[in-house]
């Protein structure tokens, strides 16, 4: 079972304007949120959160329609799962366990709520670090431009049904596949069988499928969108921002471009970022979780 990946952690359930978020938590110091990403759980942070929470109050939670939180009805325009409004959803869970500004950090789809968090309310987030992320609206346009291959992005962003028909013939094959795809052995040998069993719950239940979709939907909209607003803007994350890149996944794997993560990052959102590359597949926490753990706790600093 998943609760013995988090020892001695509070569950908590969190009734937000989505439903309601679930969320673990332990610790006494300054607060840290923890997000995961595709097509994951807060289960992801199994390896780092319990050493974290030494030093922190760490929170992990499941965005709306992962995990064990609520799957909340999409609409037509896709806001319902824009990073925005999974934002509100961090705001809400942080200030019902008593913390209104605190550290961040992501990975993949988390770091995407995390960076748009940032940008729309500068004053929540103290420090900010993404793990394994370049801006959703730069992605976009790299595939648009035909630079990179649209992939499960542009697979997933599909109208419905299209896709959650075609995923519900297999969906656990799917997943796999891409989890074994994107991590560097090229198998699910990184992960605790009590991990994949987690994520698995949620790879085989139709309407979390349809979320997931739904996320990806809107990351070629909504999420777009407010890039490029913020870009016009010339708005900029204000706090400090860290990038961890693995160079399996995100250099090589599927940039395919020469311009580098880090100077991607700062001709956009953070002008000011630093960051440290991993030898690792996409799912670093797990496959490279001790030399995540030391990145994360360089850039958090001691308490």
């Amino acid at each position: 079972m998943s609760d013995d990946l988090f020892p001695g952690f509070q569950s908590h359930w969190i009734d937000t304007e989505a439903g309601r978020i679930f969320a673990r938590s332990k610790g006494d110091g300054p607060p840290l949120m923890l997000l995961h990403g595709f097509p994951q759980t807060h289960v992801m942070w199994h390896r780092l959160a319990p050493v974290l929470a030494e030093t922190y109050r760490v929170v992990c939670m499941d965005l709306r329609g992962y995990g064990w939180s609520s799957v909340p009805r999409s609409d037509d325009e896709h806001e319902t799962y824009s990073k925005r409004a999974m934002g509100q959803d961090v705001i809400a869970v942080m200030e019902a366990l008593g913390a209104t500004r605190f550290a961040l950090a992501g990975h993949d789809r988390g770091a995407r709520v995390g960076y748009r968090l940032a940008l729309d309310h500068p004053g929540r987030i103290e420090r900010l670090s993404l793990l394994d992320i370049l801006p959703t609206s730069y992605v976009w346009a790299q595939m648009k431009a035909g630079h990179v291959p649209e992939a499960h992005w542009g697979f997933l962003s599909r109208p419905y049904p299209w896709p959650e028909d075609d995923i519900g013939r297999n969906p656990i094959a799917y997943f796999e596949g891409l989890m074994t795809k994107w991590a560097a052995p090229g198998d699910l040998s990184p992960f605790d069988p009590r991990a994949m069993q987690a994520y698995r719950q949620g790879f085989n239940e139709p309407s979390r499928i349809h979320a997931f979709c739904e996320d990806y939907r809107a990351g070629a909209t909504r999420d777009i969108e407010a890039d490029d607003a913020d870009r016009a803007a010339g708005r900029t994350i204000q706090c400090p921002v860290q990038l961890i890149w693995s160079d399996f996944y995100l250099v090589s794997g599927t940039s395919g471009e020469e311009q580098h993560p880090l100077d991607i990052w700062r001709s956009t959102f953070a002008p000011g970022i630093r960051g440290v590359g991993i030898s690792s597949g996409h799912f670093m926490a797990e496959e490279e979780p001790g030399a995540t753990l030391t990145a994360l706790q360089e850039f958090l600093g001691t308490p």
